[in-house]
């Protein structure tokens, strides 16, 4: 159900075709999209103690999740990520005395072990940074004290402070994984460009460059357009301030 646009939540998305303010490509493969408008997401849950009600679910050309519009009982309006089975009509809080049920948001520690969550804060008061793609989600394994242990989409064990807030749920639109664009004026709809393969250039375009015919990149490992290995590379930084919250590692993808 889309709903007539509200000038106060949306603001025209500017076209930067990866170029940055010199005018100079910083992001390759971008370009041509078609014309958006960005909404404004309400990533503080901050009106405790105000109800709310669902009062539509739309697209949101800026990201793979729905989004949902509540408004609230003071009459202030406010989108959010749709989580999986939120119903138009649903009512909705925030804070610490409401259920833990989809939908509702409440920091960490008043949340029971086992809860399923997403749109989780890094640190307490900045604003839900985790957990927001279409069909992931977290997990409240232990508490104990200030310290709350999430388990991650990634497979990732990691301590949060119980202060932080989160929505309880997981992101809707599971079926985003499955998509297919189909043809390629899809892509050029979205603002993807094609990619072309290094092997199939030149040797001063790229490191893959040259040799007769269909012939390998001609190196140990493969690198980027720039000379940097890729594929593999560790790219994390090292002793980095974070590494102290991480009880285990995410698993390694295949």
């Amino acid at each position: 159900m889309q709903t007539q646009r509200i000038k106060s939540l949306t603001v025209i998305l500017q076209k930067h075709s990866g170029r940055d303010i010199r005018g100079h490509v910083s992001v390759r493969h971008q370009g041509g999209r078609h014309k958006r408008f960005y909404r404004k997401i309400g990533w503080f849950r901050t009106k405790e103690g105000v109800p709310a009600r669902v009062v539509s679910i739309e697209y949101d050309p800026n990201r793979s999740a729905d989004i949902a519009l509540l408004q609230y009982a003071d009459g202030e309006k406010q989108f959010i990520l749709s989580p999986l089975g939120l119903k138009l009509g649903q009512k909705v809080a925030q804070g610490n005395a409401v259920d833990a049920r989809v939908g509702n948001a409440m920091k960490l520690g008043s949340m029971p072990v086992g809860t399923v969550i997403h749109n989780v804060e890094i640190k307490p008061g900045k604003g839900a940074q985790m957990i927001r793609s279409a069909g992931t989600s977290a997990t409240v394994v232990a508490k104990e004290g200030e310290k709350v242990q999430l388990k991650l989409p990634s497979g990732e064990l990691r301590i949060f402070h119980s202060d932080c807030m989160a929505t309880v749920g997981q992101v809707g639109n599971i079926e985003w994984k499955n998509r297919c664009v189909g043809k390629a004026g899809r892509s050029r709809h979205m603002g993807i460009r094609p990619s072309v393969r290094g092997v199939a250039m030149s040797p001063r375009s790229h490191p893959h460059g040259g040799g007769e015919g269909r012939s390998g990149i001609g190196l140990p490992s493969p690198k980027s357009p720039w000379g940097k290995k890729t594929l593999g590379k560790k790219t994390r930084k090292r002793r980095k301030y974070s590494d102290r919250f991480i009880l285990q590692k995410r698993k390694k993808s295949n």
